[in-house]
C-alpha cells in the first residue's frame, strides 16, 4: 500500500515523487504497545495480589513511591462502586469506542501520536476492563508519597498511567489536527 503519489509542475520540470509503502512493522509497534501495558500491568496485580496483604505498605525509591494493595470496585476513585455492574458496562462500551477509533486510525496515514495515545488507552482500558470482569474489582497497587494528600491517597496501578498518558497524547494530537 502506497502512502501517495504527489506531481507538481515547477516552471518548465515536473517532478514526480512516490512515497515509501506503509510498512507493516509500523502498525506491529501501536500493537505491542498495548500488549506490553496489558501484560505488564497484568503480571505486576498478580504478583500483588499474591504478596501483599490489603492495607500493608511496602516503601520503595527513598519512600517516594508505597506499594500498597487497593481492590477498587467501581470506577475512578472507587467512583459507583455501589454499582459495578453499571461500571463494568460502562467500561466495556468505552473500551470498544477507543477500539473502534485505534482501528479507524490505523487507515490513516501519518498522525502517530494518536495512535500511540490509542494505543496507550487500549492497553489501560484493556487491563483494568478485563479486572472488572475476571476479579469483579480492578486492583490498585501503588501511590506516591507527597506532601499533597489527596494525590498521597491515590492508589494506582500501571493502567492508569497508559490510561493518562494515553488520554494527554490524544488530546495533543487533535489540537495539532486542528491547527
Amino acid at each position: 500500500m502506497y502512502r501517495g503519489l504527489s506531481i507538481s509542475l515547477q516552471g518548465r520540470r515536473m517532478a514526480v515523487s512516490v512515497a515509501a509503502p506503509e510498512r507493516h512493522g509500523d502498525r506491529m509497534i501501536y500493537f505491542g504497545i498495548i500488549a506490553m501495558i496489558f501484560a505488564g500491568d497484568f503480571f505486576i496485580k498478580n504478583h500483588m495480589e499474591r504478596t501483599l496483604e490489603e492495607g500493608e505498605e511496602k516503601e520503595k525509591l527513598n519512600g517516594f513511591l508505597l506499594l500498597r494493595k487497593h481492590h477498587n470496585k467501581g470506577a475512578f476513585l472507587n467512583a459507583g462502586q455501589k454499582r459495578q455492574a453499571a461500571v463494568a458496562a460502562v467500561s466495556v462500551l468505552l473500551t470498544i469506542g477507543v477500539a473502534a477509533v485505534f482501528a479507524l486510525s490505523l487507515g490513516m496515514q501519518g498522525n502517530r501520536m494518536l495512535k500511540a495515545g490509542l494505543s496507550m488507552l487500549l492497553g489501560g482500558a484493556f487491563s483494568n476492563t478485563y479486572d472488572r470482569l475476571k476479579r469483579k474489582y480492578v486492583v490498585d497497587y501503588f501511590s506516591f508519597h507527597v506532601k499533597w494528600k489527596r494525590l498521597a491517597r491515590i492508589v494506582f496501578n500501571l493502567s492508569d498511567f497508559g490510561i493518562i498518558l494515553g488520554a494527554l497524547a490524544v488530546a495533543l494530537s487533535a489540537g495539532r489536527m486542528a491547527d
